[in-house]
């Protein structure tokens, strides 16, 4: 109290305080009368006689326990302010996290571990029991975030006490453990250090060598924190459920390599997977597999960027040879929670709120849009808030309504209303006059604003996460940055983006940036199937269906990481399952996808790959069962609807198809590759040009003048001209990623100079939103 009557209040000065009336009253004890102060003497005496020590001291704290509750006892305590927003349940997980935090916290000055892990667990305990204390204890060490609070938090599952207690409730989901892995980077990569995973396959590596899906996720921790280990209870389900690999990268942490860092790594484990078709993870590599990129919170945000990345790899205007060195993109993705957009804003635009109240998605927002309309009411309890969430259910539902019912009851309820109307017009009329005009307001509060409180992800949180991402060094640009918050990336890619999943709780701070980033797929994907449509690239008759492109789960009562609580919070466990059919139904989509184009796209090579440099055999230019390779078409996606241009093609100019071929002055070396000839290059040449002119076989004459006047065609080395077939990235190596982005680099500067427009690919006066 003498601290703040002062007006400087600190922790020192609080401990000063607390030991000095400490042994001021220890000293009069000792020295004092036992009876107290000349006062009370003859009233101690007199108890003395009568209680125990034991009745003395029950009495003492049962009464320090009712003063402190006073307050409740008479009625006066604010309530809890997330007590009625979250189920029992999930409120009851929040609790014991919360009385985790504030027992790690408390021991973080404990210097040995040992020690520190079994002081932690002491005061978790205490703190569960006093759970007022364990909200105060957080409350201020949230009030002074730093980096080492977030790993301790957030990393405390791992702690050794903490994970066996985890082992013991976590039911038996796979026979094999998890394996550590190391992907390499790829050779266009402009960093050099491989990436740490763990692989979880439930069966041998004899089995894994078969497999052709991979699931690539993301896990999240604010980018500052956590690996794959803490999320072993979703990826362990997620293995057991759909039998197929699931990678969890252990990517690099902000601070110490922020951004782009970490998003340039994940990009380049898919360019690994892609190039070496699945070899690096131990697939056979026959086949370039099926890539299902998954993420939660943070990693969600890097999930979207990698796909982003790899979208805008394909955007571009150059000549038809670059489309053989893009990134086909995943098969889709599976987003839990994300965070999408770090500019944090405090009110909707009327662009966000037409989003979620988009007609096709009203049942899905219900109880989204039923909070941000009742915030008004909340408010203003005896004003009107204008356009009540009545009024918008009826006009949301109607239609469902219509459809569900027969036009003879539609008549008669509209017949029955009408005459309700002319009984009662001069009875609302009069009513009407003695009411208060509605106060209509357009004002809509984001998410983040309204869960401020929140138990799990802060404001101070997501502050902390946010500098720490990005890094003292450099200045995004919040407005454009897409690959930083990919809710404002581009409607060119966003049409062009795979099926996405989304599962998020309704009270979780970054529901609205989840909601508007579906709609903003959702408005991209029907843009672009009306744009098909006129131009008879697609069926008049055929309706856009919304789900073959985006589908959100918005789970009601429940806040943010609900899927690292399985062991706290049992309902996470049939969320987790259901990401794990989606998974399986992307990868059924896929595979169907592959069957129905394989007439119109056959595999160029089958068991018979096409050799690396340094191999001792000749390139084999056919396909499966010997045939030769004729309609083969190099688009950017894995259907044949994924490219309307027409097919380009030119033989005027011998010109090799990749862009690392010499110029046609260049002669040719025969010292560069000793297992290729030039008659070998001049067959695979022809072979190309006859796959490019669509099947029409090359005139004999002109086949017999390539044999016998040789040095006179501008033919590349064996180098150049082969192409790892395995890989849409040549082999020679590339001095940098063609959309990776330098952490060192000044973003801000990067746009100003006009870069950006270069790197996306779409256009010089392309602008992001």
């Amino acid at each position: 109290m003498i601290d703040h009557l002062l007006g400087r209040p600190s922790t020192k000065f609080r401990k000063i305080q607390v030991l000095a009336v400490f042994l001021f009253w220890s000293l009069y004890l000792f020295r004092g009368n036992k009876h107290g102060p000349p006062v009370l003497r003859r009233f101690s005496s007199r108890l003395s006689g009568k209680l125990s020590v034991w009745q003395t001291t029950v009495i003492v704290f049962l009464w320090l326990y009712v003063s402190r509750n006073f307050a409740k006892i008479v009625g006066l305590e604010c309530p809890e302010p997330m007590a009625n927003l979250y189920s029992r349940s999930f409120f009851r997980a929040t609790w014991l996290t919360t009385a985790l935090d504030a027992g790690f916290w408390t021991a973080m000055g404990v210097k040995p571990k040992w020690l520190r892990d079994i002081a932690s667990m002491i005061f978790s305990g205490y703190y569960i029991i006093a759970a007022e204390r364990a909200d105060e204890k957080v409350r201020r060490v949230r009030a002074t975030l730093t980096v080492e609070h977030m790993r301790v938090s957030w990393n405390k599952s791992t702690t050794p006490y903490l994970w066996a207690l985890a082992s013991l409730v976590r039911p038996r989901l796979t026979r094999y453990p998890p394996r550590a892995i190391r992907i390499p980077r790829p050779s266009s990569s402009i960093y050099d250090s491989p990436t740490n995973a763990w692989l979880y396959f439930d069966g041998p590596l004899t089995a894994l060598r078969d497999q052709t899906c991979v699931v690539l996720d993301i896990p999240g921790g604010g980018f500052v924190s956590m690996s794959p280990r803490h999320s072993e209870d979703r990826l362990l389900a997620w293995a057991a459920k759909a039998k197929v690999p699931i990678l969890s990268l252990d990517y690099k942490k902000a601070p110490e390599y922020p951004y782009p860092y970490a998003l340039n790594e994940c990009y380049d484990v898919y360019h690994t997977i892609v190039s070496t078709r699945g070899r690096c993870l131990g697939l056979n590599g026959r086949t370039r597999p099926h890539i299902v990129l998954s993420g939660d919170s943070a990693g969600g945000n890097l999930t979207v960027g990698v796909a982003l990345m790899i979208l805008q790899s394909g955007t571009s205007d150059a000549s038809h040879w670059q489309s053989q060195n893009v990134l086909p993109r995943p098969d889709g993705l599976v987003l839990a929670y994300p965070a999408l957009n770090m500019k944090i804003e405090s009110w909707m635009t009327e662009e966000q709120m037409s989003l979620i109240q988009e007609k096709s998605t009203r049942r899905t927002n219900e109880n989204v849009l039923r909070r941000k309309d009742m915030d008004y009411h909340r408010l203003t309890p005896y004003t009107s808030p204008g356009t009540s969430f009545g009024d918008f259910q009826r006009d949301s539902f109607s239609d469902a309504d219509e459809e569900e019912s027969n036009l003879g009851d539609i008549a008669a309820k509209k017949l029955a209303q009408h005459q309700r109307l002319d009984v009662h017009a001069a009875e609302a009329a009069a009513v009407a006059e003695h009411q208060p005009k509605q106060i209509r307001t357009r004002l809509a509060v984001s998410s983040m604003i309204s869960y401020v409180s929140d138990r799990i992800l802060t404001p101070e949180m997501m502050r902390a996460m946010i500098i720490l991402y990005i890094g003292p060094h450099n200045r995004p640009d919040f407005n454009t940055d897409y690959l930083l918050s990919p809710a404002l990336a581009p409607e060119a890619l966003l049409a062009r983006f795979p099926k996405t999943y989304f599962v998020t709780g309704e009270r979780d701070p970054l529901v609205d940036d989840t909601v508007i980033f579906a709609g903003r797929l959702r408005q991209a994907k029907l843009r672009q199937f009306q744009e098909r449509q006129e131009l008879g690239l697609e069926k008049s008759s055929r309706s856009f269906n919304e789900k073959d492109h985006v589908e959100v789960s918005l789970i009601p009562g429940i806040s943010h990481g609900f899927m690292q609580m399985a062991g706290l919070f049992p309902d996470s466990w049939k969320h987790i399952y259901r990401c794990a059919a989606w998974i399986q139904d992307l990868f059924e989509i896929a595979q169907a996808k592959k069957s129905s184009s394989s007439f119109l796209q056959p595999i160029p090579h089958g068991n018979n790959p096409l050799p690396t440099r340094g191999s001792n055999s000749k390139p084999s230019l056919r396909g499966l069962n010997g045939r030769a390779r004729n309609h083969k078409r190099h688009l950017t996606g894995e259907s044949s609807a994924d490219e309307d241009r027409p097919l380009e093609m030119s033989i005027s100019k011998l010109t090799p198809l990749t862009p690392m071929a010499r110029s046609a002055s260049a002669p040719i070396d025969p010292n560069q590759d000793s297992s290729f000839t030039n008659e070998d290059v001049i067959h695979a040449k022809n072979e190309r040009i006859r796959s490019v002119s669509r099947g029409r076989p090359v005139r004999a004459g002109f086949a017999r003048k390539q044999h016998l006047v040789p040095s006179k065609l501008s033919i590349p080395s064996a180098e150049e001209f082969m192409i790892d077939t395995r890989s849409p990235i040549p082999l020679r190596e590339r001095n940098r990623s063609m959309t990776s982005l330098a952490s060192e680099e000044d973003l801000l500067d990067r746009r100003m100079s006009g870069l950006a427009g270069g790197l996306m690919g779409i256009g010089e006066g392309a602008r992001t939103p």
